[in-house]
């Protein structure tokens, strides 16, 4: 199975690859989401990864964006967690560095450390891509932030472990593809887009329709709608507890909306924090 992400080998995105779909899959890079995508669309791949939102920094809002815009379907999802580290090249001392590359999200979810230290975060593509630069043109006086995976594949020392602000960091990602799978037996993950009528109490009924089922919402969260200026989709995820019982839910939820989307119907999982 060849599966589809962005960044470069040692990327958290084929962390996640490896750990839940095991060593029999086939993980390929790509610089961009928007080129992950295209991959899914042109049959390149049977499915590909995208992060949906990290605990600390929030949703990532171009996945979002493009599974509205392909019409894309959330087949799972899954929490990795995140452990950040700081990777120089062997030899080098914490004092000798200078400055740290890394995707903007690790930067910004490290700057206590980064602070604390002096060093000057500069904003790169990806985590493991800033370590392959940094083996690469053997820089002396800046590190990378990247996983362990990073530092074994580019032959870093790790100077620091688990340098990210908050405890418990995990990234969301979807495994997505152009067609559904079909819906298993037992409980499940829902994800939904819809938008209102531009009138008073317009979320509110929409959002009675769970709330009369006693359906449990795991996400709530509006996003401007690209296609309209100052129109808001909303994105929903709620758990049902009988996937056969989604339908009704659809059909009573379209009667108080404008625009409405299934992005899934799918099962969750969750790894324990490894430290990996």
């Amino acid at each position: 199975m060849r599966v589809a992400f962005q960044g470069e080998k040692g990327a958290y995105s084929e962390e996640a690859l490896l750990k839940y779909l095991g060593p029999e899959v086939e993980p390929v890079g790509f610089p961009t989401l928007d080129d992950v995508v295209a991959a899914v669309i042109a049959d390149n791949v049977d499915a590909g990864l995208m992060p949906a939102e990290n605990s600390v920094a929030g949703t990532v809002g171009r996945t979002y964006e493009l599974l509205i815009e392909y019409s894309l379907s959330i087949r799972a999802d899954l929490v990795h967690p995140i452990r950040h580290n700081l990777l120089a090249l062997p030899g080098v001392r914490l004092s000798d560095l200078r400055r740290v590359y890394s995707h903007p999200q690790a930067l910004e979810q490290c700057r206590r450390f980064l602070t604390a230290h002096r060093l000057e975060p500069v904003p790169q593509l990806d985590t493991a891509g800033s370590a392959r630069l940094v083996a690469e043109q053997e820089l002396r006086d800046t590190a990378a932030i990247a996983s362990k995976r990073a530092a074994s594949l580019y032959q870093l020392q790790i100077l620091a472990y688990d340098i990210q602000d908050l405890a418990g960091n995990a990234t969301r990602f979807f495994l997505v593809g152009k067609e559904p799978q079909p819906a298993s037996n037992g409980p499940a993950k829902v994800s939904l887009a819809f938008s209102v009528p531009d009138v008073p109490g317009a979320l509110y009924r929409a959002l009675g329709v769970f709330a009369k089922r006693s359906l449990n919402l795991s996400k709530v969260e509006s996003r401007p709608d690209r296609q309209r200026h100052w129109k808001y989709l909303f994105y929903l995820d709620y758990l049902a507890p009988d996937p056969k019982s989604v339908q009704e839910v659809l059909e009573e939820l379209s009667s108080q909306t404008e625009f409405l989307r299934v992005l899934g119907v799918y099962t969750t999982w969750q790894a324990s924090d490894g430290g990996e």
